[in-house]
């Protein structure tokens, strides 16, 4: 099997080449058991070739089902009752969660979202090809 490589898919190199104290200032640290989220870029053209509206973009993006884990609040997945496999998720996984799932918000012109522990549907090895039906 081939190495995938999803580099492309979530560029935080914008917030992370910045030090340490600087990046505690961009990204928030999510509380209890919340989630912080990034959105995974969108393909700018369709498989034809064909470049997608700005406000095609847009909807993709706010619609999307699939991000990637960037951090994880102290209490995530710790109570054994509701989770007694233990976590669903980890940092730098690609999960699935519906479409308009938790908090929205922009660092930068970067969309992130902020989910709760429960939100996670699954985890995604390769997401691309996934779309919202």
């Amino acid at each position: 099997m081939s190495e995938i490589d999803l580099s492309q898919a979530v560029d935080l190199s914008a917030l992370m080449d910045k030090s340490q104290e600087e990046k505690a200032k961009q990204l928030p640290q999510p509380s209890g058991y919340r989630i912080l989220c990034a959105i995974p870029e969108q393909e700018k053209e369709y498989d034809s070739g064909l470049l997608k509206a700005d406000q095609t973009l847009h909807y993709e993006e706010v619609l999307t089902t699939v991000l990637f884990v960037v951090d994880m609040g102290p209490d995530c997945f710790k109570d054994e009752k509701r989770f007694p496999t233990g976590p669903w998720c980890k940092k730098g996984d690609f999960i699935l969660v519906r479409p308009n799932s938790g908090t929205r918000l922009v660092i930068h012109g970067r969309e992130f979202r902020i989910i709760n522990d429960d939100s996670v549907e699954a985890v995604v090895q390769d997401p691309r090809g996934i779309k919202r039906k």
